[in-house]
């Protein structure tokens, strides 16, 4: 049986769709023909040609990707999809669709399935399904639609807590290597914070699970044999054990594998000589989440961190030469305008450039978080209460604090000091 994923993100360039590559990964491992399709702010497709695909690789499956700013591409891809084979069964998964209202689908009519856990294992599920001819009997993980029109939600169904249980779609050759910039990789999923903006935590239940060192050693080791340039560590937070990460950079520094990197974590996870190993290692860029440099706002968005902790942070990074990026928002619960200068101030007082994903953004109500969840005790007020079920309150709202046109005016200043015109690699 053949499976299509893809990826949709036309307000970038291409880059490894790692969520999706663990799942094809996944997938052909049980017996499954996987083709993966990137679209992307530098790729382009026709109709026609996006036709000939289907024609002629016959998917029984499409899976895509759901995020809240690109839900009208898959929208129209679905029905773009059924109107060519009504037969294909279509499921959507990522962050829009884990806690996307079921109501939902009532407004995306060639929706099959909406996937609520671990994408690995609900997407086989309703693999065996289709396999087996009753597409809508033995599912778990995801919600459906029933042929007369019924919508169900199953039990929540568990993913493996050791990763390495996953096949690599590195080492597995899932990805093309040919343009590959840098490689995205996961050395772990989730986090165990309570940060009341952000999906992962909920989604993930507050659990971290790893990959081994051994494998991930293994993957960038096949990787630089394969000739990408960088690496691309996309965990919330991969200091979250320091002697786990100490153990990988030594590892790659003894074993002749230093290579270009970015990361991300807490600033709370650094120390000095954790930084000076990142640097021999190769780390190039480290990004810290600041969020608010109002220290009034920032005691109120459950992160749990200090202005003078993420100080000497970037102190500490800057000192061994390796830029500093910082993950700021605006329009945060109880920020005022001058709140958010305060933000502005900080970023250029430590001399952090602003590009990239130091340009700041308002931020963004998603399905999963708490403050979607109880938005009203924060004093929130949504402009677009007409919206349809499968977009969250997103950017459209103003609070007590900050009508919606300060929000375009703090925008508007971040713009002005941005070296890159506000164009930002993550959002």
């Amino acid at each position: 049986m053949n499976i299509l994923l893809i990826e949709i993100n036309p307000f970038a360039p291409a880059s490894t769709p790692i969520s999706l590559g663990y799942i094809a990964a996944f997938l052909r491992s049980q017996g499954f023909t996987v083709k993966m399709l990137t679209l992307a702010q530098d790729t382009t497709v026709s109709l026609s040609s996006f036709r000939r695909l289907i024609n002629s690789f016959k998917p029984a499956l499409v899976g895509l990707s759901a995020y809240q700013r690109t839900m009208l591409y898959v929208i129209g891809f679905a029905r773009f999809i059924k109107s060519i084979d009504s037969n294909i069964k279509i499921a959507i998964g990522g962050p829009q669709a884990t806690f996307m209202p079921s109501a939902a689908f009532a407004e995306m009519p060639d929706i099959d399935y909406i996937c609520r856990s671990s994408g690995e294992v609900t997407l086989l599920r309703i693999a065996q399904a289709i396999q087996g001819g009753e597409p809508f009997v033995g599912l778990a993980g995801v919600s459906y639609r029933a042929p007369d029109g019924a919508v169900f939600d199953t039990p929540e169904l568990q993913g493996f807590r050791d990763l390495d249980a996953y096949p690599s779609p590195y080492l597995d050759d899932v990805f093309d290597y040919s343009n590959m910039k840098e490689a995205i990789m996961l050395t772990s999923r989730g986090c165990p914070h309570q940060c009341i903006y952000c999906y992962t935590p909920h989604a993930f239940k507050h659990r971290i699970s790893f990959h081994s060192v051994d494998r991930v050693i293994e993957e960038i080791r096949w990787t630089k044999k394969k000739g990408v340039p960088r690496l691309w560590f996309a965990d919330p937070n991969i200091s979250f054990k320091p002697e786990r990460l100490v153990a990988i950079l030594d590892r790659m520094s003894t074993q002749g594998l230093e290579t270009p990197m970015w990361l991300q974590t807490r600033a709370d996870l650094v120390k000095p000589e954790l930084i000076k190993q990142m640097k021999r290692a190769g780390v190039s860029t480290i990004a810290f989440g600041l969020e608010s440099a109002s220290e009034r706002v920032m005691a109120r968005l459950g992160k749990d961190l200090s202005l003078e902790t993420v100080t000497k942070a970037i102190q500490l990074a800057q000192s061994q030469d390796i830029e500093v990026e910082l993950f700021t928002m605006f329009g945060l619960p109880y920020e005022t305008f001058d709140d958010a200068m305060k933000t502005l101030a900080f970023v250029r007082k430590n001399k952090v450039k602003i590009m990239g994903n130091t340009n700041s953004q308002q931020m963004q109500i998603y399905f999963g978080t708490h403050v979607a969840r109880h938005y009203e005790d924060y004093h929130i007020r949504p402009m677009n209460s007409k919206r349809p079920g499968y977009l969250s309150i997103g950017c459209q709202y103003e609070t007590d604090h900050m009508s919606h046109s300060d929000i375009h005016r703090i925008q508007d200043l971040w713009r002005a000091h941005s070296l890159d015109g506000g164009k930002r690699i993550v959002s």
